[in-house]
């Protein structure tokens, strides 16, 4: 922009970002690959402009992200945000690997009560 002589600045960059994030996102979603049938669910702490945060990412086999979401705490209902996020937009997987997690156990339970789906979590 500087080169163009426009001037701009950083709040109007962040207007632009929520303007048109949905946009990015969808046009995104159409160049990604299709993930595999088997899927992982972990977190990982990360600190993020000096604040400790919990990273709950939903992985396919061969390591290529479905989903992830960024938060605070570690909470069940983070973990059954990611999950019913990378199940809508990419399909249902019949196993799900975790880790120990409680949160994501509680996920999987509770969206197969309320889905009547078979997920099955493995350990």
């Amino acid at each position: 922009m500087k080169i163009r002589q426009v001037l701009v600045d950083h709040t109007k960059i962040r207007c632009w970002v929520y303007k048109f994030i949905h946009f990015i996102e969808s046009e995104a979603n159409k160049e990604k690959g299709r993930v595999g049938a088997s899927w992982r669910l972990d977190g990982t702490y990360s600190k993020i402009k000096g604040t400790w945060c919990y990273l709950y990412r939903a992985l396919d086999k061969l390591g290529n992200t479905v989903d992830f979401l960024l938060d605070r705490k570690i909470q069940r209902w983070s973990a059954y945000l990611i999950l019913i996020k990378s199940i809508r937009k990419n399909y249902k997987s019949g196993v799900i690997n975790i880790y120990k997690s409680g949160s994501n156990t509680t996920a999987i339970k509770v969206y197969n009560k309320r889905s009547l789906s078979k997920i099955k979590p493995r350990l």
